[in-house]
């Protein structure tokens, strides 16, 4: 049985993951097993430039951390060695910077799953969120999107208002020879 003063520092542990899971929007669980150093602080330090938050915990300390932050279905990925990316703002860049180094890395750096508000997504549909564009670049596709119909109903009315100048042109025309 451990003792007051650990029992108690491990609580805390578990209530500060916590409280970074239940604050974060999004966030990547990984295997890091096998990666060495230097490739580690450069994915840190990719990460903490991006505004996203990194961090190793001990899978049975995650697995309460996950239950008291309401996350659901951590238990089956919480295996081997991990660590969590998280970021409190941002839906894709946690994917993004995480599957980039999944690819760098092969077989040392796996992603186990992520979890997007609250709910446990697979590693594939991580990917799939890592294979998103860039928010700037979504916002024009949305607003191109709404641009268009506008831009054809333009076209539309003003080919009628063409006709229709050319029509009377051509009454106009007639009548003076």
């Amino acid at each position: 049985m451990p003792s007051d003063k650990v029992l108690s520092k491990k609580k805390q542990i578990v209530k500060d993951l916590a409280d970074k899971l239940s604050g974060a929007v999004a966030g990547v669980l990984v295997d890091y097993k096998g990666v060495n150093v230097q490739a580690d602080t450069k994915l840190r330090v990719e990460l903490r430039l991006a505004g996203v938050s990194y961090f190793v915990a001990k899978n049975t300390l995650l697995k309460l951390a996950a239950k008291s932050a309401g996350l659901e279905g951590f238990e089956e990925v919480l295996k081997g060695t991990t660590s969590v990316a998280v970021s409190t703002d941002d839906y894709i860049t946690p994917a993004k910077i995480v599957a980039k180094y999944a690819k760098e890395l092969n077989d040392k750096f796996n992603i186990k799953a992520g979890f997007v508000d609250g709910k446990l997504i697979d590693a594939k549909t991580v990917e799939m969120f890592a294979n998103l564009p860039p928010k700037e670049e979504l916002i024009v596709m949305v607003l191109r999107g709404l641009n268009a119909p506008l831009t054809g109903l333009v076209s539309v009315l003003s080919a009628n208002i063409r006709s229709l100048v050319t029509v009377l042109g051509a009454v106009a025309e007639k009548r003076s020879a």
